[in-house]
């Protein structure tokens, strides 16, 4: 410990008591510097414990955040999924409820200008076979049944066709 200085009760100097009083000062001083340097060296030895205890804590915390924010990343992934996908079911159901509506108009629309169904054509062709059995059956000959004319024959085949049928 620091030695305290006592105080001389003589004003009048002796060399005794000056010199003592420059040792007490000196060894003082000295103690005071030697407490310094032994506080500096603990600082320095116990700092880079805390600090590497501090990195470590660190590491841990990043570890723990970056697992919080992966798990809300895929909660919000899966949300994001089951709403898109349900908005596409929605979709889906209202372009087949559209396409419905838009066929029944185009259909009506057909049947008032006067153009046959598919259906239609279909019975008539069933009918033509029909006719054509009873046809071969009386003159007993073999007929091919009527095919069902297609939608996409050119107009030159057609022109054809109608040729064949005049000559």
């Amino acid at each position: 410990m620091v030695k305290k200085i006592h105080k001389t009760t003589s004003s009048a100097g002796g060399g005794k008591s000056g010199a003592q009083l420059s040792s007490t000062v000196r060894e003082s001083a000295q103690q005071i510097w030697l407490a310094g340097l032994g506080a500096f060296s603990k600082a320095q030895e116990e700092g880079g414990k805390v600090f590497e205890a501090l990195v470590k804590e660190g590491t841990s915390l990043q570890r723990k955040t970056q697992a919080a924010a992966e798990e809300k990343i895929s909660e919000a992934t899966n949300r994001m999924a089951t709403m898109a996908t349900d908005i596409s079911s929605r979709a889906s159901g209202q372009w087949d409820k559209l396409e419905n509506i838009f066929e029944e108009r185009v259909s009506k629309a057909l049947n008032k200008l006067g153009v046959p169904s598919a259906k239609d054509i279909d019975v008539l062709v069933a009918r033509i076979d029909e006719l054509n059995r009873s046809v071969a059956k009386l003159s007993g000959t073999k007929t091919a049944p009527a095919r069902r004319a297609t939608r996409s024959t050119s107009k030159p085949a057609a022109k054809r066709a109608a040729a064949r049928k005049s000559a």
